[in-house]
This record gives C-alpha cells, sequence and structure tokens, in this order.
C-alpha cells in the first residue's frame, strides 16, 4: 500500500509541476504577444514601430515625408493581406479550409492581415 501511496504523491507532485510549467509558458505567450519595440533615426525624421513578431506595425516620418509614409504603410498592408490568399490555398491543399486547423490558421492570417482601409 505505501508504494501505491508514494506512486500517488509523486504523480501528483509531477502533474502540478507540468500545470506550473503550462501555465507559466502561457503567461509568457501573452506576454511576448503583447511586446512592441520603437526605434528612431539618429536625425529624428523617422520611427519605426515593430510588434512581437516583428512586423512594422508604424512608421513615421517627419512632415517632409508624412504623405510617404503613409504611402508604405498602405503599400505593406496590402502585401500582408495578400498573404491571406496564399494561405488559404495551402490550407485548401493540405488540411482542407473546413477542418478546425483550416478555419483556425484562416482566421488568424485575417485577424493579422485585414483588408486594408481604402480598399
Amino acid at each position: 500500500m505505501r508504494d501505491i501511496d508514494a506512486a500517488e504523491d509523486w504523480l501528483d507532485t509531477w502533474t502540478a509541476g507540468v500545470n506550473d510549467r503550462a501555465a507559466r509558458a502561457a503567461q509568457l505567450a501573452r506576454r511576448v504577444s503583447d511586446l512592441t519595440a520603437r526605434a528612431r533615426s539618429h536625425d529624428g525624421s523617422i520611427t519605426v514601430v515593430v510588434g512581437a513578431n516583428g512586423q512594422v506595425l508604424d512608421l513615421e516620418l517627419d512632415d517632409r515625408l508624412r504623405e510617404l509614409s503613409r504611402q508604405i504603410l498602405r503599400v505593406m498592408r496590402e502585401a500582408q493581406h495578400r498573404l491571406n490568399d496564399q494561405v488559404a490555398r495551402q490550407v485548401e491543399e493540405t488540411v482542407g479550409a473546413d477542418s478546425e486547423t483550416g478555419r483556425a490558421v484562416l482566421d488568424a492570417f485575417a485577424r493579422r492581415f485585414p483588408e486594408p482601409d481604402g480598399r
């Protein structure tokens, strides 16, 4: 009986450790996914903000370059949005768009790269 009790204690301890590590890993993933970083050129004319995946979230140029900034961001977002069609083809060819995995992947890309404004 002692061996069974010891085994149950060990299993409980092991399970608690696994659950704790999983919770910490999920917390880390949430924290990292919310991170952004900002960098500015030496002369201050250009500022770039990137998200946790390295994607450009914002590009700021001084007044002389402001319209160029808007155009660059608009074209960048269009290129990102076009990934959705390519991903959709790959999903259809592999797991199927109606599968749970396919829907999750398509939804993730649609949220990450929505249709650009002004289309």
